[in-house]
């Protein structure tokens, strides 16, 4: 570990909280994690006496595990929250900042928004949607789709948002898991100065079969270049034209009262394999998690510009992008286009010319600005910036250190947050100003949470965080949670069983996530990655995540990607897949000094069998690597479903490449 990771380690980043933060962070001199920890009902109960209630609660929480359910009895809605309370008290602040990748901008204030969702809402209803009906929102990063979200939750109608780079099998099966009655779509989206044909994908949908189906709101983003005619489509009696139906509408829709308990959206994730698993969660408690979250992680403040980059098909762009910041009174920046188009520095310029304050990404982004190198970033003038944040996976020490130096130019804290579509809103994560941050670490859970770090049989439990007092340091095991929390969620729709057997069977009573983490001697985790990327080597456990993070601390690797394959001795043999820095060309001795790295910075138990150096690797177009497929790879399997790849030429590429040297 290089002297400046020690350093830093060790060294807490000075941050300048609001007066508020502090307060409420440090209510009657106690710590927030304490006051937490010894009542985290109260804890949760005073977050959600801030939001706007119809009705108040009877009870806070009900936990008759696996399921739970939150603040009993109370009646609010979650657009009433996002929107119209802020509309009414602050009808001229931005509530939403638009950039689209050719450049066209728009802003709403809360005024503003408040028409749209209205007008949106009656649209739905003019087509027959009501209260508890779901309907499938299939769009690109443009400003509608949260007015399209919030319209749902307007009316009362869970909404499932389908990632706009899925196909149409992906959404058929999802619309049609949903009972979606209606799908709201645009004609096309932008995506490296190319046209996605939404409407046409939508079209191969219905195709395929979605009985259920009875309209398709469309809304004319791109025009001709789309290939999109609706008078002319073989569904035009499905097709309406989102310019006509909205148009007509009245801004005038009250909002349905909703119980704490009811539906507000559906999430599929997609697993390795089997049926993506519909992610349900409902309004109140998931509205309490994501206002606090936000609050806290990110010290939102009347002036903010918050800037996540995330996709509204994903988890973090519901919690993060629409319902979170919002329900704050918060402004954000949405942007619908590639981070390189027409350039590498198409972030940097976007925050330059907004002014953007918070900045919300993944580690496998900062690794590409790594890999790009420091001219585009310096290009622009990042000093607007006053807090960086983490989400996705978990982030090697040295793009933490890049990030923070790099982008955040040595004065902003570095919030890195783990958490799951399945847990509604961040669950660990640093506090800025409160929590003493290390390269790498998630830190502790956040506030009101209880995770604990557990053995095969459930044994040897250490609480981590400032409150961890016991364990053993440094042993990796399995992350639980031990007591529910209001984001939590209620389970997968229309399969009960599924969660039952997939978060609660390994250990009876506590959340399994899924996932491996560490401990440190002050309480710290250090999340490992799925546990299903545990590997094991010669009776020993070694993480992808350990193994990754070595290569991409050699100067050479911009990128890595860790698998294990099967080995006749070792059980497991590791094979790693990289992206080389500019300037640097693959030959055989870079790969055994790359091999020579990792058993010098891990042990020798660690040095890979196989290092294949390549132009990328296979992704989503979220950016998420597709490891999946390089198990497919290594092991000389067929390759699994690639239609979710930005790219499906890469995995192919790297498959001819494995098979020649195995042959």
């Amino acid at each position: 570990m290089s002297d400046t990771i020690q350093t830093l380690l060790q060294e807490n980043r000075h941050f300048s909280p609001s007066p508020e933060f502090v307060a409420q962070a440090n209510a009657s001199d106690v710590s927030i994690y304490e006051s937490a920890a010894a009542d985290p009902i109260g804890f949760w109960e005073g977050w959600a006496q801030r939001l706007d209630w119809f009705e108040p609660w009877h009870t806070v929480c009900d936990f008759q595990p696996p399921h739970a359910k939150w603040f009993l009895g109370g009646k609010l809605n979650a657009a009433f929250n996002c929107v119209d309370r802020h509309a009414a008290a602050t009808p001229d602040r931005r509530a939403i900042v638009f950039e689209g990748e050719p450049g066209d901008t728009r802003t709403l204030t809360y005024a503003q928004l408040k028409d749209e969702v209205s007008q949106v809402a009656n649209a739905l209803k003019e087509l027959g949607v009501t209260k508890g009906d779901r309907v499938s929102i299939y769009m690109p990063m443009i400003a509608e789709l949260a007015i399209a979200m919030l319209a749902c939750a307007r009316i009362g109608a869970g909404h499932t948002v389908v990632f706009g780079g899925f196909s149409a099998e992906s959404l058929q099966e999802r619309t049609n898991d949903a009972k979606a009655k209606v799908i709201i779509t645009a004609d096309g989206g932008w995506r490296r100065g190319n046209v996605v044909p939404l409407l046409k994908i939508v079209e191969d949908a219905l195709d395929l079969g979605c009985p259920q189906v009875e309209k398709v709101l469309v809304f004319e983003r791109i025009g001709e270049k789309a290939g999109a005619d609706l008078a002319v489509s073989r569904h035009s009696h499905l097709l309406e034209s989102w310019t006509e139906v909205v148009g007509r509408q009245s801004n005038d829709c009250p909002c349905e009262v909703m119980d704490s308990e009811d539906l507000l959206f559906i999430l599929y994730t997609s697993g390795s394999t089997g049926k993506p698993k519909g992610i349900v969660h409902t309004t109140g408690g998931y509205l309490t998690g994501t206002f606090a979250t936000t609050k806290l992680v990110f010290d939102l403040k009347e002036d903010d510009l918050h800037f996540c980059t995330a996709d509204c098909g994903w988890v973090t762009g519901h919690s993060y992008v629409v319902y979170g910041p919002l329900a704050n009174g918060g402004t954000v920046l949405m942007y619908e286009g590639a981070p390189d188009t027409p350039d590498k520095d198409r972030f940097w310029k976007i925050i330059e010319k907004h002014k953007a304050t918070i900045l919300y990404t993944a580690p496998t982004a900062i690794r590409a600005f790594m890999k790009w190198g420091l001219e585009y970033p310096q290009r622009c003038d990042l000093s607007s910036l006053r807090l960086l944040g983490s989400v996705g996976e978990p982030i090697n020490p040295e793009a933490w250190i890049w990030y923070q130096e790099h982008i955040g130019g040595g004065r902003c804290p570095v919030v890195d947050t783990w958490w799951q579509t399945e847990t509604g809103a961040i669950m660990i994560t640093a506090l800025p100003g409160i929590t003493p941050t290390k390269p790498g670490s998630a830190t502790w859970p956040f506030p009101g949470i209880k995770i604990s770090v557990v053995g095969e049989e459930g044994v040897g439990v250490t609480v981590a965080g400032p409150q961890s007092t016991h364990g053993v340091p440094g042993v990796g095991g399995y992350l639980v949670i031990e007591h529910p929390w209001p984001s939590m969620t209620r389970g997968i729709y229309n399969d009960p069983d599924r969660y039952e057997k997939t978060y609660w069977s390994k250990f009876p009573g506590k959340y399994f996530a899924g996932d491996g983490v560490k401990l440190d001697d002050e309480g710290y985790l250090w999340l490992l990655g799925r546990v299903d990327d545990i590997m094991l080597v010669a009776g020993h456990n070694i993480s992808t995540m350990e193994v990754e993070s070595a290569l991409v601390s050699h100067p050479s690797v911009a990128e890595a990607a860790v698998i294990g394959k099967s080995h006749e001795l070792k059980g497991q043999a590791i094979s790693a897949f990289v992206i080389l820095r500019g300037g640097f060309e693959p030959t055989d001795g870079l790969v055994d000094e790359l091999k020579k790295h990792v058993a010098h910075k891990i042990g020798a138990i660690a040095r890979p069998d196989d290092i294949f150096i390549s132009a990328e690797l296979p992704k989503t177009r979220s950016g998420k690597i597709m490891r999946r497929l390089l198990r497919d790879v290594a092991e000389g399997r067929a390759l699994g479903d690639t239609t979710t790849l930005a790219d499906p030429t890469v995995v192919s590429s790297l498959k001819t490449q494995y098979e020649d040297k195995e042959s």
